[in-house]
């Protein structure tokens, strides 16, 4: 073998499937099964001694399930790239999966050419799922992406300010904010103050517009 070749590590608690596995692995050019191990916490073990590039790794398993040992295979370094392998496709699982540091995700009724596959992108630093759940990752990364890209617009401000500036833009008097937040005309007075000093605001009218840009005031 050379010493380009991926390194895999194979772990499923049924002997016939780890079987399989290494035999059509072993068969592949540029490929060598450095081990096995037959659950979670015996792969642990595996992978700190051979350093494998790769990692197939069922879930369901005894001593240590997949999702955990993946999970804490993936954070030590250097850590390779798990894919995991099983039967189970139901949402919260590939997404725990995925969360625990898992670069990839196939069922046990993938073909032999999506396992080769899967090994060798993984080993290029790709995601890899099976045809069955591309489309249900994609769409959860794409609902996801929007949430974790919304910024606060105006971080300085307090919880109360930002109560405040919405009903400054949507409108409302002092007066009417301070029998909405059942505070003192005083206290809205020294608050609106405080959103103008954060904002760089002149006063009402540029901190209403700015505001408003910032998507603060639709009722």
């Amino acid at each position: 073998m050379s010493t380009e070749d991926i390194r895999v590590v194979v772990v499923d608690d049924h002997q016939i499937v780890r079987d399989g596995l290494v035999a059509l692995l072993g068969a592949l050019d540029g490929v060598e099964v450095v081990g096995t191990a037959s659950d979670g916490k015996d792969a642990v073990h595996v992978v700190t001694e051979t350093a494998p590039d790769v990692v197939l790794m069922d879930i369901q398993m005894p001593e240590l399930d997949g999702i955990e040992a993946t999970r804490f295979i993936t954070g030590r370094p250097p850590a390779p790239r798990v894919v995991m392998l099983t039967m189970n496709e139901d949402d919260d699982t590939v997404l725990s999966a995925i969360r625990a540091g898992a670069s990839g995700y196939l069922l046990k009724g993938s073909s032999a050419a999506e396992v080769q596959n899967a090994v060798r992108a993984a080993a290029a630093g790709g995601m890899v799922f099976g045809a069955a759940l591309a489309d249900r990752v994609a769409a959860y990364f794409a609902s996801a992406r929007p949430a974790a890209q919304v910024e606060e617009p105006f971080p300085d401000l307090t919880d109360r300010e930002r109560s405040v500036l919405d009903m400054l833009a949507a409108g409302r008097t002092n007066d009417q904010i301070a029998r909405e937040l059942f505070v003192s005309g005083k206290t809205v007075r020294n608050t609106v103050s405080s959103i103008y000093t954060k904002l760089h605001a002149a006063g009402r009218g540029e901190a209403i517009v700015k505001a408003r840009e910032a998507g603060y005031g639709r009722e």
